[in-house]
């Protein structure tokens, strides 16, 4: 397991240099969870998995997940603590423009994802997360559900990732374009490396990144690519402004 040597999110900062840091963190943080929630989709397809509910949930489960499976305890947390705050500060940017949710899209709403992502993460250490799950405003009724709820995720997913850990390494997956393009390219194309190392999908996928006109990213199941467009990172530079 890796260490992302990360600024801890809660705590005394010191001033300048380190919020800046808390800053390009938060935002590294989001690429990522976006990145792995587009890789659930690909690891549904390419492994033929059968899916009980809705494919978007499952793979937000996927990204949570990920989070415990592959980081060690601090930066794990810290990783979670920055994608749960991005789920929130996404709802509050959408009511500062005056949009409201579409009840009606495939996704659930950015609230329901921040507590799914604070319940299912500090379900994986109830003892150890009970800071992170106060600090973050999780309901004691939520709370009691967490352990199950995360016992859930591990019984699908963790047995999913078991299996293609055992597979050992390889180059299932494709980093496509120039790492050094952008940041959101150094990023993926890094972790696209670090994957490699670990794991192997039962077919190759790609992982594209480029400017799109739109901060968006999707699985093209047909193309077999994760496609990530190089405008979320600075709609997550947006939303740094609004984390709390």
């Amino acid at each position: 397991m890796r260490r992302f040597l990360w600024v801890p999110v809660v705590g005394a900062l010191p001033c300048g240099m380190a919020q800046a840091s808390e800053k390009e963190d938060f935002i590294t943080a989001n690429i990522l969870a976006v990145f792995y929630h587009e890789l659930g989709h690909a690891v549904i397809d390419v492994e033929d998995l059968p899916i009980f509910g809705q494919e978007e949930d499952a793979a937000d489960v996927f990204s949570i997940y990920m989070i415990d499976a592959i980081y060690e305890a601090a930066p794990a947390t810290d990783f979670a603590y920055h994608t749960a705050r991005g789920f929130r500060a996404e709802a509050e940017l959408a009511d500062r423009h005056g949009e409201e949710e579409d009840w009606s899209g495939m996704h659930g709403s950015s609230e329901q994802r921040y507590y799914n992502t604070v319940c299912i993460f500090y379900g994986g250490d109830p003892d150890g997360r009970v800071g992170f799950a106060r600090d973050l405003g999780l309901p004691e009724e939520r709370a009691d559900s967490c352990a199950e709820e995360f016992e859930q995720a591990d019984h699908s997913w963790g047995r999913v990732l078991d299996d293609l850990m055992a597979r050992g390494g390889g180059d299932s997956l494709r980093f496509i374009g120039p790492p050094d393009a952008s940041r959101t390219a150094e990023i993926l194309a890094e972790e696209v490396t670090f994957l490699n190392d670990v794991l192997r999908l039962e077919n190759p996928i790609g992982v594209v990144v480029e400017p799109c006109g739109e901060a968006n990213a999707y699985y093209d199941p047909a193309a077999r690519e994760i496609q990530f467009c190089e405008e979320y990172e600075a709609h997550f530079e947006d939303m740094a402004r609004w984390v709390r």
